[in-house]
């Protein structure tokens, strides 16, 4: 087993797991055996930072696993779609795949769609957006953040892309846009900096 990262999905939590005071659908989710998705927090040894889903944006619960208890996990490029669809957002997953692929980046969808893909819970819908992970060990140029983000400008639907680097996640957007600096998100919180791939050395 990888060590969780986040937005893997993880199964095996049991509902014992959850604080005394949490709220019937997360009960309900993990008792009917329903996974969680790994979270941008820090947390003690041993465990792992995870979201519990319900039904809708509503129901989210913010937890923590022990890494003991994972039977299974998920990385979202384990995740694919390339039938015909009804719905845009997997229209979009299906026809962004070979752009991606010849990249040579690792990349996965995440949010309601790789839920869905993972679990087969129908969560999409008509004006469900696509979320996208990309992984970027190494540095990629403003410029070609710029193709990348120009390549999803006719999709079906709204397409959001998260570079995410060893420092934490970027959006695509903001670094293929003008703004000297860009939010990084990471386990330490969201902060401003000029480099997500080397934020020490342009800390805001």
């Amino acid at each position: 087993m990888n060590l969780p990262q986040p937005h893997d999905l993880l199964w095996g939590m049991p509902a014992a797991g959850l604080p005394d005071d949490a709220p019937a659908w997360a009960v309900q989710a993990l008792t009917a055996g329903q996974p969680v998705v790994v979270r941008r927090a820090s947390c003690d040894a041993g465990w792992v930072a995870v979201g519990v889903r319900g039904q809708g944006r509503a129901q989210r619960l913010g937890v923590v696993m022990r890494l003991g208890d994972i039977q299974r996990q998920v990385r979202p490029e384990a995740l694919r779609w390339s039938a015909p669809s009804p719905w845009p957002v997997l229209e979009a997953l299906a026809s962004v795949a070979a752009v991606l692929d010849a990249s040579g980046l690792a990349w996965g969808p995440t949010g309601g769609v790789g839920y869905q893909l993972a679990t087969g819970c129908p969560v999409v819908h008509q004006a469900s957006d696509l979320d996208l992970l990309v992984r970027t060990p190494q540095s990629m140029t403003r410029a070609t953040a710029r193709e990348l983000l120009d390549t999803f400008a006719c999709g079906p639907c709204r397409i959001d892309v998260q570079l995410e680097t060893p420092a934490g996640a970027v959006a695509l957007r903001e670094w293929a846009g003008q703004a000297r600096r860009v939010l990084l998100k990471s386990a330490l919180g969201p902060r401003l900096v000029q480099n997500p791939w080397h934020p020490m050395e342009c800390a805001a």
